[in-house]
């Protein structure tokens, strides 16, 4: 009988051994979620070539100010969230320029036809290299980071700091996002890629925007309200009342493009 017990309790270790070890393996598979394929450039859009300080050549999408807008002289670099391409941040940038902004949306490596594999260092270089682009435009830049890419627009603003930071649906860290999915695994020993936001937060002295809604299922609405009580400079907070975390409110909704106004009055008044 105790022989049958072991057996069956080295049965369950094993199992679980087996399972830890698929999950640490697979794990960039249980974050990123890209669209690999190249989508056809949208109207209005230029398409740019990045360069990353690891040789690779990402394409992205730049939108100007159709002629007739007045002109705001600022840009917003769009660090996207885990899934998708650039093709569904367009409307953004069609509201973003139509306030006469200059926006850039990026796509990382392994989106929209890009070459590569995401990690986080590998956003980090992806994000160092839109801003390269972006400064040599000349214009203040302000963050906008959605989601995961919260995380990206976060730690490029330690490395280079913004004239204003937007964070929209903000993780306080990917391993707490992700253990409120994957309760059943110890998220926070198997994690690689880390992504904290309210660690780093504090360090960001640019006026900072926050905007969560309360119904979202992928974020949970206290970690996006805990960064904001971690930032160091909150100048603007939205909280859209039920809105989950991929509702077209949270896209270029009016509370969105409030909290990027107010971000741009303090960058660029008048």
């Amino acid at each position: 009988m105790g022989r049958m017990v072991m057996r069956g309790a080295l049965g369950v270790l094993l199992c679980l051994g087996l399972i830890l070890i698929i999950a640490w393996a697979a794990q960039r598979r249980m974050i990123y979620f890209p669209d690999r394929a190249q989508p056809p450039i949208a109207a209005g859009a230029r398409e740019v070539t990045l360069r990353t300080a690891d040789g690779l050549r990402l394409t992205a999408w730049l939108f100007q100010p159709l002629p007739g807008t007045p002109e705001r002289a600022v840009s917003v670099l769009v660090t996207p969230g885990n899934g998708a391409n650039r093709a569904g941040r367009v409307p953004l940038a069609a509201a973003l320029t139509a306030r006469g902004l200059t926006v850039l949306l990026l796509d990382y490596r392994g989106y929209g036809g890009n070459p590569g594999s995401p990690s986080e260092s590998g956003l980090a270089m992806d994000a160092d290299a839109a801003h390269a682009y972006l400064t040599e435009i000349g214009h203040p830049i302000i963050y906008y980071g959605e989601s995961l890419g919260a995380a990206v627009a976060t730690a490029l603003a330690i490395r280079h700091p913004p004239a204003g930071l937007l964070l929209r649906s903000p993780f306080t860290d990917l391993a707490a996002a992700g253990s409120a999915h994957y309760p059943f695994l110890p998220v926070g020993l198997l994690l690689r890629d880390r992504f904290p936001v309210a660690s780093l937060i504090p360090r960001v002295t640019a006026p900072t925007a926050i905007v969560y809604g309360t119904a979202d299922q992928v974020v949970p609405p206290e970690q996006s309200r805990a960064v904001a009580e971690a930032a160091a400079n909150l100048t603007h907070l939205a909280v859209v009342d039920g809105a989950d975390h991929n509702d077209r409110v949270l896209l270029d909704g009016p509370q969105l493009l409030d909290a990027v106004a107010a971000l741009t009055a303090a960058v660029s008044p008048g």
